[in-house]
């Protein structure tokens, strides 16, 4: 029995520039934070019969690999060689549809667990790699490098993605005293609405490959904000955050419909009446998580979220990436 423990993400910067349709013209950047919140795969060779069998939200047995519903779970097992006699389960902290990088977490954490099964040596750079060429190759997902890399490696880390699509990782240089402040000083509240990210990205995809101006410039931006929050945060002074997020929420809204409805825009500006700075809302956008950086009346600023019916999702930093719990 193998089982893995994966975490999820919050995007701190560049969301977006990871998409295959910017970083092959422009080059991309991602500065991002793994937490606590995980994905658990539990993969186990069963001893009775040669059937297939998964249980995830649903549960499915099959005899053969092209039966299997999963896409995900169908390509991976394709991929790796294994066609019979296995069991696979997961659970996670977070549903999908959150924005969080749920798809990418599960793809990670039974890519880790198979490997390890099998007893092959992968780095976190191949199980990213790997996710990569299941999700957005062979499943033809609208997806970027940001999702794999994260739930590999974990951590407040930054990805700078070539136009050839190579990443290179890098942990930010950040103490762990203002990696301690800047936890405290992110709070996020669960929207109450999930959806596919699918949509949204698509749409963005096909603006940036029509160089549609609006969509190219904003995506520029959010580039440049994306560095100047790793500056903020590198040099300490990450009230800077705060104002940066604000400006980085006024540009990601013009990417594609459906990011923000009547009942976000009315979110944050409750969220900044009550004393943020700044918020982002998670992936792509339409649903999730928001993520509000606030100092100061945080007990307020809580009962006013609570007030509007949103849930706030306690965590913290994960630093420890995809890693196996469980080896026996």
């Amino acid at each position: 029995m193998i089982v893995t423990r994966t975490p999820f993400r919050v995007t701190l910067g560049g969301g977006g520039t990871d998409l295959p349709s910017y970083y092959e013209k422009y080059g991309g950047f991602i500065f991002s934070a793994g937490i606590n919140k995980y994905m658990f795969v539990d993969v186990n060779r069963p001893v009775v019969d040669d059937l297939i069998r998964l249980k995830y939200s649903k549960a499915e047995t099959v005899e053969r690999l092209d039966e299997i519903q999963h896409e995900i779970a169908r390509e991976v097992l394709r991929m790796m060689g294994v066609e019979k006699g296995i069991e696979i389960s997961s659970i996670a902290d977070i549903s999908a549809g959150t924005g969080l990088g749920s798809s990418s977490c599960y793809t990670v954490g039974l890519l880790h667990a198979l490997h390890v099964l099998k007893r092959d040596y992968v780095s976190l750079g191949d199980l990213a790699e790997e996710d990569f060429r299941v999700e957005a190759e062979v499943l033809k997902r609208p997806i970027g490098k940001q999702d794999g890399y994260m739930a590999a490696f974990g951590g407040l880390t930054v990805l700078e993605i070539e136009k050839d699509g190579k990443v290179k990782v890098r942990k930010a240089n950040v103490s762990q005293e203002v990696a301690d402040d800047l936890n405290n000083n992110l709070l996020i509240f669960f929207t109450g609405d999930t959806r596919s990210a699918d949509p949204i990205l698509t749409s963005t995809s096909s603006a940036l490959r029509v160089d549609n101006k609006d969509v190219t410039e904003s995506m520029h931006y959010i580039k440049e904000l994306g560095y100047e929050i790793l500056e903020a945060v590198e040099s300490g002074n990450i009230t800077e955050v705060g104002r940066l997020f604000d400006a980085h929420w006024a540009h990601k809204k013009k990417l594609a419909g459906g990011i923000t409805n009547e009942k976000f825009d009315k979110i944050y500006e409750n969220a900044k009446q009550n004393g943020a700075l700044g918020g982002k809302i998670s992936g792509a956008g339409g649903g999730g998580f928001f993520t509000f950086y606030i100092e100061d009346n945080k007990k307020k600023f809580r009962e006013a979220m609570r007030g509007l019916g949103l849930r706030e999702m306690s965590y913290r930093f994960d630093f420890e990436g995809s890693k196996v719990l469980v080896d026996f």
